[in-house]
């Protein structure tokens, strides 16, 4: 079931992300004690909220703008061996459905990676909405989910000697989302 999010200030039409404003995160166990993070710096969208105020979402990630603070570590995940960039170079997300839970939402929808679609829900907080700073009103989401990376085909095995592995298979992805209503 669609909700519609409009009584909470969300007036219809599209709202662009504004890049500058956002951020498209993760974090992934590693050596099963501590946590990589990283960002991806390259990313679009809209949320399109309709006449009746259901709305739509859809994104893109290049995910050969991964930053993990290590390039070393950013080039060995554009490899074959995790994102396959040469031949998988975005990800991409549209919503199916919002519904709500408690306060917040869940946002579903088809998140395809590495060339696997799989369904996805996001647990999502809207912010609210604000004026603007003269170039209309800006919208705030945060939005959470997790992922198993091998329901993607990210399947790589690094065991440790030790028992575990260098890298989870849980991925905790987290966006933080300004968009603005466009004219």
């Amino acid at each position: 079931m669609t909700i519609a999010l409009a009584p909470n200030g969300l007036t219809a039409g599209t709202w662009a992300i504004d890049t500058a404003h956002s951020s498209v995160g993760f974090a992934v166990r590693h050596l099963m004690v501590s946590k990589v993070r990283g960002t991806f710096t390259e990313f679009s969208g809209q949320i399109t909220i309709a006449e009746d105020g259901s709305p739509a979402v859809e994104a893109e990630i290049k995910v050969d703008s991964i930053n993990t603070q290590n390039e070393q570590r950013d080039q060995h995940i554009r490899s074959a061996d995790f994102f396959d960039v040469e031949q998988f170079p975005t990800a991409t997300f549209t919503s199916t459905s919002v519904h709500a839970k408690g306060d917040d939402y869940v946002l579903v929808g088809d998140f395809t990676l590495r060339g696997v679609t799989k369904q996805v829900e996001m647990d999502l907080e809207f912010n609210g909405v604000n004026p603007g700073m003269g170039h209309g009103p800006v919208a705030g989401f945060e939005a959470r989910t997790v992922l198993n990376r091998k329901d993607f085909g990210i399947s790589i095995e690094m065991p440790l000697e030790g028992g575990g592995a260098v890298v989870g298979d849980k991925i905790t992805i987290t966006l933080e989302i300004e968009a603005g209503l466009q004219a």
